[in-house]
């Protein structure tokens, strides 16, 4: 029984063997079919199509090559550079352009250069904010033909704008492109009346007395502002006449008692203001006239301190031969767009004083329409302290 259940064994492991391999058969078919081309594969080989190759033209006509610009500064001519391919097709070429200010065309012929073709557009069409061109060339036939850009769509170079320029055009709009002022003004001043010493002609002998101390002054001016460097030039003529303390000198003793306090000066004066900074401004002037006594020479100078024409204090001095000196501060308000007032403190011996005094003023300023500036001014001042009279003015101005 025993070698029966033996004998068994061996059969069945032969059996198991059979069917592990009789298993193992269909996948080795798959995988050898999968590895083997396919009847259905050559089909789709045949229907793949290669991509057609696409002939190249070739350019026979003339062109032109150029690197186009993008920026410029204004004011300086600008050269554009060119190539031209085929030039024995090519009569002329041109370059056709136009400014921001002006669309009126205009032309600039190329002419040959070292490594090419170059032309320049002149410095006075080189304005901001752009200048545009296009590119042409004229064929043997005399017909034009387009090769950069066009006269419809032309390429657009920036001019940007310089410092100075946008300053000026700043003050072009603010001040509505007013560049000329012309004024007059009238002031009469009061010192009431202050000791003075005098010689009796017939005796020598050297008295005091109180004498009157006024005058008046009338001015034209004209002001033109160029809103730069020079920001702007002022030309003044006036006249003074009045009553002085005139110091006592010796070469003035053989004049009449009544000439002898008598006073004036007509004059004329040249005026410039610098920019030295956005709120820093620079006056001179200089002065010719004629005195009582001579022909005098002066000057004077001043510095202004914030906006030219708004808010700003202005400390300044001048100078004339024989008819003396005065130092002044004076601070321009702007409390309205119309309105300015105007506070100023001033020390002077003029005219022609044997003293210093102290005035105190005030201006009221109203801009009116259409360029016009009326100004009304009043003050007090003394060259001693029991003693002074008023003062009152006006000036009418035009700006255009």
């Amino acid at each position: 029984m025993v070698m029966q259940r033996l004998s068994a064994i061996p059969f069945a492991l032969v059996t198991l063997f059979a069917c592990a391999i009789a298993a193992a058969q269909p996948e080795a078919e798959t995988e050898s079919e999968s590895e083997s081309p396919t009847q259905d594969a050559a089909p789709r080989a045949e229907t793949e199509v290669a991509p057609a190759r696409v002939p190249v033209a070739r350019r026979t006509g003339p062109a032109l090559h150029h690197p186009p610009v993008a920026t410029t500064p204004s004011g300086n001519a600008l050269l554009l550079d060119a190539q031209v391919e085929h030039p024995e097709l090519v009569k002329r070429a041109f370059v056709v352009y136009h400014g921001a200010h002006d669309a009126t065309l205009r032309q600039v012929e190329f002419q040959r250069s070292m490594e090419g073709y170059v032309a320049e557009l002149p410095a006075d069409a080189i304005r901001p904010p752009w200048i545009a061109y296009a590119l042409e060339v004229e064929l043997l036939d005399g017909t034009r033909q387009e090769v950069f850009a066009s006269r419809k769509s032309p390429h657009l170079v920036e001019v940007p704008e310089d410092l100075i320029d946008s300053r000026e055009r700043a003050h072009h709009d603010r001040l509505e492109g007013r560049r000329s002022v012309a004024s007059a003004s009238a002031e009469y001043v009061d010192f009431g009346r202050t000791e003075a010493l005098s010689t009796d002609p017939a005796t020598g002998i050297v008295s005091s007395s109180n004498v009157d101390d006024n005058y008046y002054r009338i001015e034209g001016a004209y002001t033109y502002r160029l809103w730069r460097l020079v920001n702007e030039f002022s030309m003044r003529i006036g006249r003074v006449r009045g009553n002085s303390p005139v110091p006592l000198e010796e070469d003035e003793r053989s004049k009449e008692q009544a000439d002898r306090f008598a006073v004036g000066l007509d004059y004329g004066l040249a005026a410039v203001r610098l920019r030295a900074d956005d709120l820093v401004h620079l006056e001179g002037e200089l002065l010719v006239g004629l005195t009582e006594v001579r022909v005098a020479g002066g000057g004077g100078g001043a510095i202004v301190i914030g906006d030219p024409y708004g808010t700003r204090l202005t400390l300044g001095f001048e100078v004339i031969e024989v008819f003396g000196s005065r130092f002044f501060s004076r601070f321009d308000v702007r409390a309205m767009n119309w309105l300015t007032l105007s506070p100023t403190i001033e020390v002077t011996n003029m005219p022609h004083a044997n003293r210093y005094g102290v005035r105190l003023l005030g201006e009221v300023g109203v801009d009116l329409p259409a360029g016009f500036r009326v100004a009304a001014r009043g003050g007090y001042q003394a060259r001693v302290a029991a003693e002074g009279g008023p003062t009152v003015g006006a000036t009418l101005a035009y700006a255009f």
